[in-house]
């Protein structure tokens, strides 16, 4: 059973939802979901788990949340990350996603195997991004 480790950080709820569904979908997927707020993560979590899914939704002029999220990912590098599945995540209030493909392009170059473009969602998710969560999951459980 792959362990699927899943860190977020939500300030409305809108990624916490979305981070619930991957859980879900890792379950049902038929791996084990580790489901820790940004806040309760760290880089030995990272490094023991089979695969990861990181969500933040966008902040500012499109950046990572940065008294938490930013601090996180700026810790890790290849040795937590390199040859890793790793699903992203988020909601957005304006833009047009460009904080997503920003941080796709981070994990990349870190080593991270990042599955597809990110999953983005304008503002509370609805049945779509939501079911892209739960199928996000079960890849990466997979």
């Amino acid at each position: 059973m792959k362990k699927v480790l899943i860190v977020y950080w939500s300030g409305t709820g809108n990624t916490e939802a979305m981070a619930q569904s991957l859980a879900k979908g890792v379950s049902d997927g038929g791996g084990e979901a580790v489901l820790k707020t940004v806040s309760a993560a760290n880089a030995a979590l990272v490094k023991e788990a089979d695969a990861l899914a990181f969500g933040c939704p966008a902040m500012g002029n499109e950046v990572l949340e940065e008294g938490e999220m930013e601090p996180f990912i700026a810790g890790l590098g290849s040795a937590e990350l390199a040859n890793k599945n790793l699903g992203l995540f988020g909601s957005y209030d304006w833009g047009d996603g460009q904080w997503m493909r920003d941080w796709v392009k981070r994990m990349l170059d870190a080593g991270a195997l990042v599955d597809g473009e990110g999953i983005i969602t304008q503002l509370e998710p609805g049945a779509e991004a939501l079911t892209a969560c739960q199928e996000l999951g079960k890849r990466l459980a997979g």
